[in-house]
């Protein structure tokens, strides 16, 4: 018998979505950025939870860099990246006395940081949870689903890139989740070819299709095809929003239109 979740500081949070890959450098960092980013611009108000304890990468994408975490009377405040609190981030990031130092921990530690993370992280009200996991099914992926598993997570969302070592890798990660009992909200095809932006031809520079044979294959969703874009790599490197300012870019419409089919999945829950 499943266990209830007690009240606590997930009790204001409507829904979590974990993003997964079983392969590292397919930009699951980037996916997680940017769908908490569309999901703020539909009007959701959105938290990052960074569990990518060994490259937590969160804070750089999102500008938010030697900001500091307070304590709070129920527990952690996360970092506000606005003065509405629109997006809230917690990560590893923001606890290292230097960004360049490198976390030498063995599993117990870490999977003990990810339960605090869980239950003393203060997010009041949210509408979502975007969880950035690291690459693999290893103990932080056990130790973040069985803290989660109280709260019931809306699901996860699987990230490839075209290439058949990828969709392998990820292949297990889809057998991770059906093992854990974590519902596959679907898969996403990151770096999908590159569009020109002076002819608008796309060019398959990671070969093309492979997220979307897995997901057929699998029995789940496919939620799309994100292509390569500068912009973006510029936006995250920055620290920008590339959801606000480049609405015209292909990998744009990409974005909001996995956001879109996430909240069409949703439970009509939401105001």
């Amino acid at each position: 018998m499943e266990a209830a979740a007690e009240p606590g500081n997930l009790a204001g949070v409507r829904h979590i979505i974990l993003v997964l890959s079983g392969k590292g450098g397919v930009g699951k960092s980037t996916i997680s950025t940017e769908l908490a980013l569309a999901l703020r611009h539909a009007g959701k108000k959105v938290g990052i939870l960074d569990v990518d304890l060994c490259g937590p990468s969160i804070p750089r994408m999102l500008g938010a860099q030697g900001r500091a975490v307070h304590q709070c009377d129920r527990g952690w405040a996360p970092v506000f990246l606005d003065r509405e609190q629109s997006i809230s981030l917690m990560s590893l990031g923001f606890l290292l006395e230097k960004p360049d130092e490198a976390v030498v921990w063995r599993g117990p530690k870490k999977n003990a940081l990810i339960k605090q993370f869980v239950s003393d992280v203060a997010w009041g009200e949210l509408d979502f949870l975007v969880v950035d996991t690291p690459p693999g099914t290893s103990d932080e992926h056990m130790a973040t689903v069985e803290a989660l598993r109280p709260y019931q997570p809306l699901g996860a969302l699987v990230v490839t890139t075209p290439q058949a070592v990828s969709v392998g890798d990820v292949r297990r990660e889809l057998t991770f989740c059906r093992k854990t009992g974590l519902r596959v909200m679907g898969v996403v095809e990151n770096m999908s070819g590159f569009t020109c932006p002076h002819c608008a031809e796309c060019t398959s520079v990671f070969s093309r299709g492979g997220g979307e044979e897995l997901a057929r294959l699998a029995g789940v969703p496919f939620l799309g095809s994100v292509p390569l874009d500068p912009a973006l790599t510029r936006s995250l490197e920055e620290g920008h929003d590339f959801i606000q300012e480049f609405p015209g870019s292909p990998t744009f419409t990409a974005l909001t239109s996995i956001a879109q089919k996430i909240l069409d999945a949703t439970p009509m829950c939401l105001p």
